[in-house]
């Protein structure tokens, strides 16, 4: 964010048109909890209440874009995917997901997928001379209009298999959004050899009651600041995967899928209320 953005005479916040401030953003307290600049007075509010609930929730955060950049690797290096699709893409921070595919190879396509007017401002500001990856304006909640947005059947090839990256966003989808109703029309829009990626808060229940009282205290939090957020058991995320065929280790702790030797996380109690996976779309049968 550029310095006149956040600060005026009298240090009161300001923003591009279009942008409210007042109103706490998903995307900018996840962006004050790795530490970023492009939040607001109300969006770290809400950050401070959930570190008194969760100390550790910034650690959480960076195993997710840890998360990411593996997977995003692992998909482009080894699956040899050279279209990504990344829905709730969040601001701009270090290792986007169109630099580590770029990293393997300059032509792959990506297209970025946010509700909130601020990320749309950054994406295009960041992304103003590449013409392999765009950032679209759309809803999660309106699965088949992203499905059909012009720019993303500009870039993507229906032909060719695609990463479908969801990290972060199903569990700020209420229950009676149909999460797992808009999961299944978005995996069912790709074509065989396809991936599907996704991170969501977890609640272990009893298994492990210190956490399932944590992720109940945070759920709380969240749906009283910012309308959203469900900590859903380890069967509901599963679900979101359909028939597709899970790649090792399975759904897991995020830190523990497939890390590197650069990769680390302390188990804390937030460690195991963010969980992830992914899983490849079968080849379809032969006619």
């Amino acid at each position: 964010m550029s310095e006149d953005w956040d600060s005026a005479e009298g240090g009161q916040e300001r923003a591009p048109a279009g942008i409210e401030i007042g109103k706490p953003s998903v995307a900018r307290v996840y962006d004050f909890m790795l530490g970023g600049k492009d939040n607001f007075a109300s969006d770290r509010k809400v950050a401070e209440l959930a570190l008194q609930i969760a100390p550790d929730a910034p650690e959480a955060a960076r195993a997710n874009r840890e998360f990411l950049r593996r997977v995003v690797h692992h998909l482009a290096a080894e699956a040899g995917i050279r279209q990504f699709v990344d829905i709730g893409s969040g601001l701009p921070t270090q290792g986007n997901v169109h630099e580590i595919a770029h990293a393997v190879d300059r032509g792959a396509r990506v297209v970025y997928v946010d509700n909130d007017p601020i990320v749309l401002v950054h994406g295009r500001a960041l992304l103003a001379k590449n013409d392999t990856t765009t950032v679209i304006q759309a809803d999660i909640r309106r699965p088949q209009e992203i499905v059909d947005h012009p720019d993303l059947r500009r870039l993507i090839d229906p032909s060719r298999p695609v990463a479908l990256l969801l990290f972060g966003i199903l569990h700020h989808l209420n229950d009676d959004e149909d999460p797992e109703g808009i999961a299944a029309l978005l995996r069912d829009a790709l074509p065989p050899g396809s991936f599907v990626a996704i991170s969501h808060f977890h609640n272990p229940g009893a298994a492990r009651p210190e956490v399932a009282e944590q992720a109940a205290a945070a759920e709380k939090l969240f749906n009283e600041n910012l309308g959203t957020g469900r900590w859903r058991t380890h069967d509901e995320i599963r679900a979101y995967f359909g028939d597709f065929e899970m790649l090792d280790p399975g759904l897991v702790p995020l830190a523990e899928w497939r890390p590197g030797p650069d990769d680390h996380a302390e188990q804390g109690i937030t460690y195991y209320t963010f969980v992830g996976g992914v899983a490849r779309k079968p080849d379809a049968d032969p006619a």
